[in-house]
Protein backbone atom coordinates (compact mmCIF):
# COMPACT_ATOMS: atom_id res chain seq x y z
CA UNK A 1 0.00 0.00 0.00
CA UNK A 2 1.65 3.46 -0.89
CA UNK A 3 1.96 6.03 1.87
CA UNK A 4 1.27 9.68 0.99
CA UNK A 5 4.30 11.54 1.50
CA UNK A 6 4.85 14.91 2.41
CA UNK A 7 5.99 15.91 -1.27
CA UNK A 8 4.63 15.23 -4.79
CA UNK A 9 5.68 16.20 -8.55
CA UNK A 10 3.90 16.24 -11.32
CA UNK A 11 4.34 17.87 -14.68
CA UNK A 12 4.20 21.72 -15.56
CA UNK A 13 3.51 23.60 -18.21
CA UNK A 14 -0.93 23.96 -19.10
CA UNK A 15 -2.32 21.63 -16.66
CA UNK A 16 -5.13 19.14 -17.21
CA UNK A 17 -8.03 17.83 -15.02
CA UNK A 18 -6.49 14.41 -14.30
CA UNK A 19 -3.48 15.55 -12.56
CA UNK A 20 -5.61 18.56 -10.67
CA UNK A 21 -8.19 15.79 -9.73
CA UNK A 22 -5.37 13.63 -8.77
CA UNK A 23 -4.21 16.22 -6.27
CA UNK A 24 -7.18 17.05 -4.85
CA UNK A 25 -7.49 13.34 -4.07
CA UNK A 26 -4.01 12.76 -2.44
CA UNK A 27 -4.93 16.14 -0.47
CA UNK A 28 -7.26 14.60 1.58
CA UNK A 29 -5.16 11.90 2.96
CA UNK A 30 -2.29 14.44 3.48
CA UNK A 31 -3.27 18.23 3.77
CA UNK A 32 0.27 18.80 3.97
CA UNK A 33 1.57 17.85 0.79
CA UNK A 34 3.45 19.75 -1.12
CA UNK A 35 3.21 19.93 -5.07
CA UNK A 36 6.51 20.89 -7.58
CA UNK A 37 5.89 20.80 -10.94
CA UNK A 38 8.50 20.40 -13.62
CA UNK A 39 9.54 19.11 -16.99
CA UNK A 40 11.45 16.57 -15.97
CA UNK A 41 10.93 14.36 -12.38
CA UNK A 42 14.43 15.35 -10.36
CA UNK A 43 17.01 12.37 -9.43
CA UNK A 44 16.65 10.48 -6.38
CA UNK A 45 12.66 12.54 -5.80
CA UNK A 46 11.24 11.03 -2.42
CA UNK A 47 8.21 11.85 -3.22
CA UNK A 48 4.59 10.53 -4.73
CA UNK A 49 4.98 10.97 -8.61
CA UNK A 50 1.46 11.34 -11.36
CA UNK A 51 0.99 12.41 -14.54
CA UNK A 52 4.86 12.21 -15.24
CA UNK A 53 7.75 10.03 -15.22
CA UNK A 54 5.94 6.90 -16.16
CA UNK A 55 5.68 5.12 -13.50
CA UNK A 56 2.89 3.95 -11.44
CA UNK A 57 0.76 6.75 -11.60
CA UNK A 58 1.62 7.99 -15.44
CA UNK A 59 0.17 6.64 -18.08
CA UNK A 60 2.01 8.54 -20.87
CA UNK A 61 3.92 5.45 -21.89
CA UNK A 62 3.75 2.80 -24.33
CA UNK A 63 0.95 0.14 -23.42
CA UNK A 64 -0.24 2.16 -20.78
CA UNK A 65 -3.16 0.72 -18.81
CA UNK A 66 -7.18 0.30 -19.94
CA UNK A 67 -9.68 -0.10 -17.87
CA UNK A 68 -12.09 -3.98 -18.82
CA UNK A 69 -14.61 -1.55 -20.43
CA UNK A 70 -11.75 0.19 -22.67
CA UNK A 71 -11.42 3.32 -21.26
CA UNK A 72 -7.93 4.50 -20.69
CA UNK A 73 -6.61 5.65 -17.39
CA UNK A 74 -4.85 8.40 -16.84
CA UNK A 75 -3.57 10.35 -13.47
CA UNK A 76 -6.88 10.60 -11.99
CA UNK A 77 -7.92 7.23 -12.49
CA UNK A 78 -4.52 5.69 -11.58
CA UNK A 79 -4.54 7.89 -8.34
CA UNK A 80 -7.82 7.11 -7.21
CA UNK A 81 -7.43 3.28 -7.70
CA UNK A 82 -5.34 3.10 -5.70
CA UNK A 83 -6.53 5.59 -2.89
CA UNK A 84 -10.32 5.77 -3.92
CA UNK A 85 -11.38 3.82 -0.61
CA UNK A 86 -9.17 5.52 1.62
CA UNK A 87 -10.12 8.96 0.66
CA UNK A 88 -13.99 7.66 0.96
CA UNK A 89 -13.54 5.62 4.41
CA UNK A 90 -13.37 9.43 6.07
CA UNK A 91 -17.08 9.82 4.33
CA UNK A 92 -19.33 6.30 4.44
CA UNK A 93 -19.13 3.08 6.61
CA UNK A 94 -16.57 0.71 5.60
CA UNK A 95 -18.77 -1.95 3.73
CA UNK A 96 -19.96 0.35 0.70
CA UNK A 97 -16.30 1.52 0.38
CA UNK A 98 -15.69 -1.02 -2.82
CA UNK A 99 -18.95 -0.48 -4.22
CA UNK A 100 -19.02 2.95 -4.25
CA UNK A 101 -15.31 4.08 -5.20
CA UNK A 102 -15.46 1.83 -8.48
CA UNK A 103 -18.74 3.24 -9.00
CA UNK A 104 -17.53 7.18 -8.95
CA UNK A 105 -14.62 5.96 -10.93
CA UNK A 106 -17.24 5.24 -13.78
CA UNK A 107 -19.95 7.67 -13.21
CA UNK A 108 -17.31 10.31 -12.75
CA UNK A 109 -13.59 9.76 -13.13
CA UNK A 110 -13.57 8.03 -16.48
CA UNK A 111 -15.23 11.00 -18.33
CA UNK A 112 -12.09 12.91 -17.24
CA UNK A 113 -9.84 10.38 -17.99
CA UNK A 114 -11.19 9.78 -21.73
CA UNK A 115 -10.87 13.09 -22.23
CA UNK A 116 -7.58 13.45 -21.14
CA UNK A 117 -6.46 10.52 -22.88
CA UNK A 118 -8.40 11.08 -26.35
CA UNK A 119 -9.58 14.61 -26.38
CA UNK A 120 -12.55 13.60 -26.43
CA UNK A 121 -14.47 16.70 -24.82
CA UNK A 122 -15.54 17.03 -21.41
CA UNK A 123 -17.48 19.71 -19.33
CA UNK A 124 -15.91 19.82 -16.36
CA UNK A 125 -12.30 19.33 -17.97
CA UNK A 126 -12.89 22.06 -19.81
CA UNK A 127 -14.08 23.93 -16.42
CA UNK A 128 -10.55 23.27 -14.89
CA UNK A 129 -8.84 24.57 -18.22
CA UNK A 130 -10.10 27.50 -17.82
CA UNK A 131 -7.70 27.95 -14.33
CA UNK A 132 -4.66 28.10 -16.98
CA UNK A 133 -3.33 31.48 -17.25
CA UNK A 134 -4.15 33.51 -20.18
CA UNK A 135 -1.25 33.41 -23.03
CA UNK A 136 -0.70 37.18 -22.04
CA UNK A 137 -1.06 36.78 -18.26
CA UNK A 138 1.81 37.33 -15.57
CA UNK A 139 -0.45 34.94 -13.42
CA UNK A 140 2.01 32.22 -11.82
CA UNK A 141 0.83 29.00 -13.33
CA UNK A 142 1.67 27.61 -10.47
CA UNK A 143 -0.45 29.29 -7.94
CA UNK A 144 -3.47 29.07 -10.93
CA UNK A 145 -2.80 25.41 -10.40
CA UNK A 146 -2.83 25.50 -6.56
CA UNK A 147 -6.59 27.52 -7.52
CA UNK A 148 -7.62 24.51 -9.56
CA UNK A 149 -6.46 22.18 -6.98
CA UNK A 150 -8.94 24.00 -4.00
CA UNK A 151 -11.96 24.09 -6.57
CA UNK A 152 -11.56 20.64 -7.22
CA UNK A 153 -11.11 20.04 -3.75
CA UNK A 154 -15.08 21.62 -3.26
CA UNK A 155 -15.88 19.49 -5.89
CA UNK A 156 -15.10 16.47 -4.40
CA UNK A 157 -16.14 17.06 -0.91
CA UNK A 158 -19.33 17.60 -1.94
CA UNK A 159 -19.70 14.63 -4.80
CA UNK A 160 -18.67 12.37 -1.57
CA UNK A 161 -20.95 13.94 0.86
CA UNK A 162 -23.61 13.01 -1.87
CA UNK A 163 -22.23 9.57 -2.33
CA UNK A 164 -22.20 8.96 1.64
CA UNK A 165 -26.22 10.60 1.62
CA UNK A 166 -26.94 7.81 -1.33
CA UNK A 167 -25.76 5.07 1.14
CA UNK A 168 -27.79 6.55 4.05
CA UNK A 169 -30.87 6.38 1.87
CA UNK A 170 -30.46 3.08 0.59
CA UNK A 171 -29.52 1.87 3.94
CA UNK A 172 -32.99 3.48 5.29
CA UNK A 173 -35.04 2.57 2.16
CA UNK A 174 -33.75 -1.56 2.43
CA UNK A 175 -34.89 -1.21 6.27
CA UNK A 176 -38.70 0.35 5.30
CA UNK A 177 -39.06 -2.16 2.62
CA UNK A 178 -38.18 -5.34 4.94
CA UNK A 179 -41.00 -3.53 7.50
CA UNK A 180 -43.49 -3.26 4.45
CA UNK A 181 -46.90 -3.84 4.77
CA UNK A 182 -49.71 -4.86 2.03
CA UNK A 183 -47.18 -3.35 -0.32
CA UNK A 184 -46.94 0.02 1.19
CA UNK A 185 -43.50 0.72 2.66
CA UNK A 186 -43.29 3.74 5.20
CA UNK A 187 -40.00 5.44 5.73
CA UNK A 188 -39.22 7.79 8.58
CA UNK A 189 -38.09 10.55 6.94
CA UNK A 190 -37.62 11.73 3.06
CA UNK A 191 -34.62 10.10 1.29
CA UNK A 192 -34.11 8.52 -2.22
CA UNK A 193 -35.91 5.63 -2.36
CA UNK A 194 -36.32 4.67 -5.93
CA UNK A 195 -33.07 2.70 -6.80
CA UNK A 196 -34.07 0.35 -3.76
CA UNK A 197 -37.73 0.34 -3.80
CA UNK A 198 -38.53 0.24 -7.97
CA UNK A 199 -38.56 -3.41 -9.12
CA UNK A 200 -39.12 -4.80 -5.68
CA UNK A 201 -42.42 -5.66 -4.35
CA UNK A 202 -43.66 -2.81 -2.84
CA UNK A 203 -46.34 -0.59 -4.79
CA UNK A 204 -46.83 2.71 -2.59
CA UNK A 205 -43.92 4.57 -0.45
CA UNK A 206 -45.02 7.15 2.27
CA UNK A 207 -42.81 9.08 3.95
CA UNK A 208 -43.11 13.20 6.21
CA UNK A 209 -43.52 15.63 3.47
CA UNK A 210 -40.93 18.87 3.23
CA UNK A 211 -43.80 20.78 3.54
CA UNK A 212 -45.37 19.45 6.24
CA UNK A 213 -47.99 16.14 6.63
CA UNK A 214 -47.09 13.59 4.87
CA UNK A 215 -46.73 12.50 1.26
CA UNK A 216 -47.64 8.88 -0.23
CA UNK A 217 -46.43 7.78 -4.09
CA UNK A 218 -46.96 5.36 -6.00
CA UNK A 219 -43.87 2.99 -6.61
CA UNK A 220 -43.64 2.87 -10.75
CA UNK A 221 -42.72 -0.60 -12.30
CA UNK A 222 -39.05 -1.59 -13.71
CA UNK A 223 -40.39 -1.23 -16.76
CA UNK A 224 -39.76 1.16 -19.75
CA UNK A 225 -42.57 3.20 -19.52
CA UNK A 226 -42.34 3.35 -15.46
CA UNK A 227 -45.92 2.35 -15.50
CA UNK A 228 -47.51 2.57 -11.94
CA UNK A 229 -49.46 -0.43 -10.47
CA UNK A 230 -52.42 1.31 -9.00
CA UNK A 231 -52.25 4.93 -9.67
CA UNK A 232 -54.04 6.96 -7.54
CA UNK A 233 -58.26 7.93 -8.33
CA UNK A 234 -58.46 9.88 -11.62
CA UNK A 235 -61.58 12.01 -9.93
CA UNK A 236 -58.83 13.30 -7.27
CA UNK A 237 -56.53 13.92 -9.99
CA UNK A 238 -55.92 18.21 -9.58
CA UNK A 239 -58.66 19.10 -7.31
CA UNK A 240 -58.61 21.84 -4.99
CA UNK A 241 -57.57 21.23 -1.13
CA UNK A 242 -61.51 22.20 -0.27
CA UNK A 243 -62.59 19.47 -2.88
CA UNK A 244 -60.52 16.61 -2.29
CA UNK A 245 -61.93 15.48 1.38
CA UNK A 246 -65.23 15.75 -0.51
CA UNK A 247 -64.29 13.55 -3.08
CA UNK A 248 -62.19 10.71 -1.38
CA UNK A 249 -63.68 10.74 2.04
CA UNK A 250 -59.85 11.32 3.02
CA UNK A 251 -60.32 14.08 6.17
CA UNK A 252 -57.05 15.50 5.83
CA UNK A 253 -56.58 14.79 1.70
CA UNK A 254 -55.05 18.42 0.39
CA UNK A 255 -53.06 17.38 -3.10
CA UNK A 256 -53.38 14.63 -6.02
CA UNK A 257 -51.27 15.69 -8.49
CA UNK A 258 -53.04 15.48 -12.10
CA UNK A 259 -50.44 12.07 -13.18
CA UNK A 260 -51.92 10.61 -10.33
CA UNK A 261 -48.39 9.75 -8.62
CA UNK A 262 -48.48 11.30 -5.81
CA UNK A 263 -50.37 12.44 -3.20
CA UNK A 264 -50.22 14.40 0.15
CA UNK A 265 -52.31 14.43 3.42
CA UNK A 266 -52.25 16.04 6.63
CA UNK A 267 -51.68 12.82 8.88
CA UNK A 268 -49.77 9.77 8.53
CA UNK A 269 -53.60 7.34 8.66
CA UNK A 270 -54.55 9.34 6.16
CA UNK A 271 -51.39 8.88 3.51
CA UNK A 272 -51.85 5.61 4.28
CA UNK A 273 -55.62 5.20 3.36
CA UNK A 274 -54.82 7.02 0.11
CA UNK A 275 -53.08 4.08 -0.31
CA UNK A 276 -55.50 1.78 0.36
CA UNK A 277 -58.45 3.08 -1.18
CA UNK A 278 -56.41 3.39 -4.71
CA UNK A 279 -55.18 -0.19 -4.97
CA UNK A 280 -58.94 -1.20 -4.35
CA UNK A 281 -59.75 1.16 -6.94
CA UNK A 282 -57.42 -0.55 -9.15
CA UNK A 283 -58.52 -4.17 -7.96
CA UNK A 284 -61.91 -3.17 -9.04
Amino acid sequence: MYEIPSKAFTHAGKFHADEVFATAVLRFLNPAMTVRRGFRVPEHFEGIVYDIGFGPFDHHQQNAEKRPNGVPYAAFGLIWREFGPRVLAAFMPPEALAEEAARFDEKFIQHIDKDDNTGCGDILGDLIGTFNPCWDSEVSADDCFAEAVAFAGTILTKRFESLAAAVRARNMAQQALARMEDGVVTMPAYAPWKGVLVGSAAQFVVYPSQRGGYSAQCVPRADQNHTLPYPFPAQWAGLSEEELPLASGIATLRFCHNSRFLVTAGTLQDALEACRKAKEAGLE
